[in-house]
């Protein structure tokens, strides 16, 4: 069972609201302008929608840095690192 019910729920359902259904039309790295814009010195991989929403991982709820995405994908994708 979920620690937060409640909000594990409306948190998913906001997730679900944002991504479902959408199609990713792009995927880069951050840039070094972006990273600085943010006081970071990690570039995250930036994930782009075809109806213009862009989502990057953070290292935290706090946005300290950018993050690395984990997968279930084989081999050396596994890990999509920042750089």
């Amino acid at each position: 069972m979920p620690r937060y019910p409640k909000l594990e729920k409306k948190w998913t359902q906001i997730a679900t609201d944002a991504l479902v259904g959408k199609r990713i039309v792009s995927v880069r790295y951050m840039s070094e302008a972006e990273t600085n814009r943010f006081g970071w010195s990690k570039s995250p991989v930036v994930i782009k929608l075809h109806d213009g929403t862009v989502i990057y991982p953070s290292m935290d709820d706090e946005g300290n840095n950018g993050g690395s995405i984990f997968t279930n994908l084989p081999g050396d994708s596994e890990i999509l690192p920042t750089l």
